[in-house]
């Protein structure tokens, strides 16, 4: 069975929002007047939705990402120069850096505020050696 991902993730102003994961190099699949899907991979896209569109889906309150983390989305990315790449862009791009860059047991990782305060790391494992 092959199945695809769809996160949801509310935004304050859409264009904005389009112009950051734009500028990261994430491609668009769609969008309309109160949302916009970027493509992650084949497989998986993040849904930018307005915050009243997202609203109306919503079967609670939606959170304030600058003062609660409900979820770190993480991209794996093949090696530790592509995460760099990445999370340097979403800074440049007006992104807030997230804790500091962890290199331990095969394991880089860099985290990331997007604009509206989601929570976002680039990741590499190594491949153990056969």
């Amino acid at each position: 069975m092959s199945t695809t991902l769809f996160v949801n993730l509310p935004v304050k102003d859409l264009d904005r929002s389009k112009t950051f994961f734009g500028e990261l190099g994430f491609p668009f699949f769609g969008a309309t007047d109160d949302m916009a899907s970027v493509v992650i991979s084949e497989q998986t896209q993040v849904m930018l939705l307005t915050e009243p569109t997202f609203a109306s889906y919503a079967r609670t309150e939606v959170a304030d990402p600058t003062k609660s983390t409900q979820v770190i989305m993480v991209l794996g990315l093949d090696n530790p120069v592509q995460v760099d790449e990445l999370v340097d862009k979403a800074l440049a791009a007006g992104a807030t850096a997230v804790g500091e860059p962890i290199n331990v047991a095969g394991r880089y990782q860099r985290g990331f505020a997007d604009l509206d305060g989601h929570h976002w790391a680039a990741l590499c494992l190594a491949t153990p050696e056969g």
